[in-house]
């Protein structure tokens, strides 16, 4: 199944619900009206089976996906009206497919940290990548939708994108291991893992991991597709597209950790949660920065993961500044010794 949000305007502001999608028909299913009406027709009061359906249903996809296999046999079940619940795909407002508690982005593909290394890093990759599973935790202020118009920061001028799979967290867990790690995996997205390049060496250096080159968005979507639809995450190609022209074909391949032992990796000592995201790192040739180009401000980037879909982000066509930026101070160390 294929599930993800859509904004739609009341006179209260915003409410999100959550949709399956049907890419062959067009259409998607508002599944808490359509949980409402099947309730209904089977004897609920109308009342009752509204409120039933907007527990079931609620705005946030983590709290769903914490419902466990109600949620997903409920949105079966919905399916039963789903023809007096649906809208065209092309007419809904598309939000983040899901509202993660914890971001989390590995980097896991071979091909991409060589590329990264001898483009940006000018360096061998650190001896540590090949010991452990790296990954930092993310922002979770900042996360768009198929389609929504991502702000160009005034700070950068490397805009990036990364084209990465996002493993969706379905089950709580702790201390697993790679036989059993998958299990709590509920699905899989598109995770564009934006970077400014140009910002991002300063603040490495610092030793504490991204900070502005990361914080003003990640992409999540278009939606969910649940893993019973996967037949194997290896294997799948995406491409990547700027104005219409195709500028990468990507596939996954060459793990150094597999999606198995990632999330694994994660889970030691800390605790996956429903909802959670865990971007698997960019895919071979996934970002601009291997390719030698950035975003513009104006230009309509385009991520297509096999299994998935294809997630549309529009750049804004004004920079967005911040209101102030930090002055540098005199560096007091020149003459530094131990």
């Amino acid at each position: 199944m294929k599930l993800g949000r859509t904004a739609v305007p009341t006179p209260d502001g915003e409410q999100l619900r959550i949709v399956s999608v049907d890419t062959a028909a067009g259409r998607v299913v508002d599944l808490a009206r359509a949980y409402a009406l099947t309730l209904a027709r089977r004897g609920a009061d109308a009342d009752r089976a509204t409120a039933i359906s907007r527990t079931v249903f609620p705005s946030s996809m983590s709290a769903a996906i914490g419902g466990g296999d109600l949620f997903l046999d409920a949105a079966h079940q919905a399916l039963e009206a789903g023809d007096d619940a649906s809208h065209s795909i092309d007419e809904v407002s598309w939000r983040a497919a899901v509202d993660s508690p914890v971001i989390r982005d590995g980097l896991t593909f071979e091909t991409h940290i060589q590329n990264f290394h001898r483009v940006v890093a000018k360096a061998q990759p650190a001896r540590s990548l090949y010991e452990r599973p790296g990954y930092f935790k993310g922002t979770t202020a900042k996360s768009y939708g198929h389609d929504q118009v991502l702000p160009y920061p005034d700070y950068t001028d490397a805009l990036d994108w990364e084209l990465e799979i996002g493993y969706v967290v379905g089950r709580s867990g702790s201390d697993l291991t790679p036989d059993n790690s998958l299990d709590h995996l509920f699905g899989i997205t598109i995770f564009n893992d934006l970077s400014a390049r140009d910002v991002q060496g300063a603040e490495m250096a610092i030793g504490m991991g991204p900070q502005k080159c990361k914080d003003f968005g990640y992409v999540i979507g278009p939606w969910i597709t649940t893993m019973d639809e996967i037949a194997s995450i290896e294997g799948l190609v995406g491409q990547v597209r700027v104005n219409g022209d195709v500028v990468s074909d990507t596939k996954v391949e060459n793990f150094v950790y597999t999606p198995a032992e990632l999330l694994a990796y994660v889970s030691i000592a800390d605790r996956l949660q429903p909802g959670d995201i865990i971007g698997s790192g960019t895919m071979g040739f996934g970002a601009g920065v291997e390719i030698g180009r950035f975003l513009q401000p104006g230009d309509v980037l385009e991520l297509e993961l096999e299994g998935v879909g294809t997630l549309r982000t529009p750049v804004s066509t004004e920079r967005e500044k911040a209101p102030w930026w930090p002055t540098p101070r005199p560096y007091p160390h020149e003459e530094w010794s131990l």
